[in-house]
């Protein structure tokens, strides 16, 4: 990643070491964001890193902030044991004590509460920014077993508008080019999911002329795709035909080997929701089917009559995997994730209970005010009169927490 492209290292640095004021000793599980662990560094904290996907690291930023002296445990391709034994080195250090995580999934933090509690309960935070990681939490919440307050990144605007929808609408397309340099005009695409995710993909994909339908739960979410000119189906329905099959829901056992059975031959599947669990893989790992390795992350699955699937990635996050995610989005996430940190880190107590929020939405329309100079914007001013009609603060924030953008 490129300086140039983010904004986190130039003026969010200035703000955000007015801000930090102490120490912060965080362990991090997630993609790899090497200005972000410098910046976090820059600003006093001692930073511990893992990854959160077994494919999504990169060797070389790896090594080069191990260089830098960063304690850092991951590398591209790891096994599930090693996966966890990174997390367990991340954390277990002697005379290391993390007051905050910066997780992406959950599992460091699962980790933590499950082999580490007296640990887990002197950590002053966590940040989460996956749909999945925030789940979980909200999960450990209602059953009383979080005893440490949590804030949700994922569900922050500049979260889900700028990383779900703008990055996965470039990345999709990054990763699916790389692995398969498949022309998509005139494919049949089935979208599972209609999130800010599934948008990104499906804007993306429709681009290129393929002929995209969109599975979905929520009425709403449904309701909004066949306004965007996309067909709402179940799975079952299109199941034979579809060339191309993308998970983006968060949920386990979307995709079933009952499903995969009934593919066409040279069907290409992949998950761009943040689990693994949405494309039932493991009921693939069978005698009677082979699998066929073809480069990295791409491997033939063949059935005994010879139909073959291309599976991307066992069905890992695919962009994570098998592609580059976009430094300036990148930049825009960090830069949330950091102020999150020291708004945790600094309040005072009482200010958040044991319980998982939302970041406040000044800081949201703060990190958006750090990247529009990137576009040259200028933003235009209220009145005093005007702020005044509208009951607004003329330095915001300018929109209800209920807001939906």
């Amino acid at each position: 990643m490129s300086r140039l492209c983010l904004p986190i290292w130039a003026s969010s640095l200035q703000y955000l070491s007015r801000i930090s004021q102490n120490m912060i000793s965080v362990v991090l599980a997630g993609v790899w964001r090497n200005v972000l662990v410098e910046t976090l560094a820059a600003l006093g904290a001692s930073v511990r890193w893992s990854a959160c996907n077994i494919y999504s690291t990169q060797n070389e930023v790896a090594a080069a902030l191990a260089e830098c002296g960063f304690p850092i445990y991951a590398w591209k391709g790891e096994n599930e044991d090693d996966f966890w034994w990174c997390i367990d080195k991340c954390i277990n250090a002697e005379g290391w004590q993390p007051n905050m995580i910066l997780d992406d999934g959950g599992d460091a933090t699962h980790w933590l509460l499950k082999k580490y509690p007296a640990m887990f309960n002197m950590v002053k935070g966590i940040v989460e920014e996956s749909v999945t990681g925030v789940h979980r939490l909200y999960q450990l919440s209602k059953s009383g077993k979080l005893t440490v307050p949590a804030m949700n990144v994922n569900d922050s605007v500049t979260k889900t508008k700028f990383d779900n929808l703008y990055s996965c609408r470039e990345s999709i397309l990054d990763a699916l080019k790389r692995t398969t340099d498949v022309m998509f005009g005139g494919k049949q695409v089935l979208i599972c999911g209609y999130g800010e995710v599934g948008k990104g993909c499906s804007q993306a994909l429709k681009g290129l002329g393929a002929i995209v339908s969109v599975t979905e739960i929520d009425p709403i979410c449904a309701l909004q795709a066949c306004m965007d000119g996309f067909r709402v189906v179940k799975l079952e329905e299109v199941v034979r035909s579809i060339d191309v099959l993308i998970t983006c829901t968060g949920n386990k056992n979307v995709v079933t080997r009952s499903h995969l059975d009934r593919l066409k031959n040279g069907c290409i599947v992949c998950n761009m929701g943040h689990s693994n669990t949405e494309i039932d893989v493991a009921s693939l790992r069978t005698p009677e089917l082979t699998w066929e390795k073809v480069r990295s992350q791409v491997e033939h699955i063949i059935w005994p009559d010879g139909k073959r699937i291309i599976m991307l990635a066992e069905g890992r996050l695919v962009n994570l995997s098998c592609s580059s995610v976009p430094s300036f989005v990148v930049s825009i996430t960090a830069t949330t994730q950091a102020l999150a940190l020291i708004e945790l880190f600094n309040a005072p107590t009482g200010r958040y209970k044991q319980d998982v929020y939302l970041l406040p939405k000044k800081m949201d329309e703060y990190v958006a005010s750090l990247h529009l100079p990137n576009f040259d914007a200028h933003l235009t001013e209220l009145t005093d009169d005007q702020a005044k009609y509208l009951g607004l603060n003329k330095a915001g924030p300018f929109k209800p927490n209920y807001y939906r953008y």
